[in-house]
């Protein structure tokens, strides 16, 4: 398994590991500081340390990832690491920002997401960034809203094409960053429709149609580029992640004000069903589950004295990784300005996850101790 060569941040790893010391309703104090609210109108980029060092040494073989081949017409999902047919695995995925307010649910095609990325904007408001590689039959996807900065980076990782209606005026230079199909400009305008059983902004929704007429239009390509390798480590065919040197995660809160969400594992299944607003998460298919759910901690301002959030998805920080009914605490490091995230654990190994479909929570430092895991019979 790979190791990193640079080291974990001891404090910030030392306060995460607090949070699995504990038992019944746990909370954790952190000293990280939050980026300044003065913050630039640009966020402050860093690069990984360990880019300037040598690579590290291979590792036996039974621990390298699962060669990425066709089987009977299927290939491994960049997305989830389960076996998906060829025409969808080697499509580049969609990244859709979908609205999380009340008055916009439920979410069209949120439940076909492999990916789903849960961060917070102004006004204690969440969006959620639905990355699909399996939408062809879909007619209605969404309800689709602005895009904020820290979005287009994780849109990036998955080399997905970002789909959004409008932008925030500090997100507008990252768009050059990814390709993207924006509801404001002329071709972009033509991929989205009104509907009249919501009231706008709550109303813009996308199709596969839509979406397909606008990625020929603006030219762009519809396979991964050459280069990427993918974002996750999953484990192999046929087996299962056990996370060991853990803590049980019957019950997992992100801390989020508004919507309250919380994850409850099922052991018939072995999937975390979504709950939010005092009752089940649905989306156009049913209740939200997922195989994996991952918090990942970021130093959090503001843009000047506006109330837009400017998070810092590039410096390290710390989250956790929870699978299975476990959780451990991670670490995660960003490869580059606009490469993918790797998290690692406390023997500073990057993880492997579960096959299926992941959840990750965007969490300011500063809302650390709000984050709650609870045991079976807690």
């Amino acid at each position: 398994m790979r190791k990193r060569q640079t080291a974990v941040l001891g404090g910030l790893f030392a306060a995460a590991l607090l949070l699995l010391a504990g038992c019944g309703k746990s909370y954790v104090e952190t000293d990280v500081t939050a980026v300044s609210t003065q913050a630039e109108t640009t966020p402050a980029l860093t690069t990984r340390a360990s880019e300037t060092e040598p690579e590290p040494e291979e590792t036996e073989k039974e621990t390298e990832p699962e060669e990425r081949v066709e089987t009977d017409g299927k290939i491994k999902s960049y997305l989830t690491g389960e076996m998906v047919d060829v025409a969808k695995g080697n499509r580049r995925p969609l990244a859709v920002m979908m609205s999380n307010d009340k008055q916009a649910l439920p979410q069209y095609g949120i439940n076909r997401a492999g990916v789903v990325y849960e961060a917070p904007v102004e006004g204690s408001m969440n969006r959620y960034m639905a990355i699909i590689e399996d939408y062809d039959d879909l007619d209605r996807i969404g309800s689709v809203r602005s895009c904020r900065t820290y979005y287009t980076y994780f849109a990036r990782e998955f080399d997905a094409v970002y789909a959004h209606y409008g932008q925030s005026t500090f997100a507008k230079p990252y768009l050059k960053n990814v390709d993207n199909i924006n509801g404001l400009d002329g071709v972009g305008g033509n991929a989205y429709y009104r509907t009249g059983d919501r009231k706008a902004p709550h109303n813009a929704y996308t199709s596969f149609e839509k979406l397909q007429t606008a990625m020929e239009k603006l030219g762009y390509s519809q396979e991964y580029d050459r280069d990427y390798a993918g974002h996750y480590r999953f484990a192999r065919n046929g087996e299962q992640v056990v996370l060991e040197n853990s803590q049980e995660a019957w019950q997992v809160y992100p801390g989020y004000i508004m919507n309250k969400p919380y994850f409850e594992y099922s052991e018939e299944d072995g999937l975390y069903y979504r709950y939010q607003y005092g009752g089940p998460h649905e989306g156009s298919e049913g209740q939200i589950a997922v195989k994996n759910i991952i918090f990942q901690y970021c130093s959090t301002g503001h843009y000047a004295t506006t109330e837009y959030l400017n998070i810092d998805v590039h410096t390290p920080q710390y989250g956790y990784y929870i699978t299975g009914g476990r959780a451990i605490p991670v670490s995660w490091e960003k490869d580059g300005q606009l490469g993918v995230t790797h998290y690692y654990n406390t023997e500073n190994e990057e993880i492997t996850l579960n096959q299926g479909k992941t959840w990750v929570c965007i969490i300011p430092t500063s809302d650390f101790e709000k984050s709650e895991i609870h045991g079976k019979n807690e």
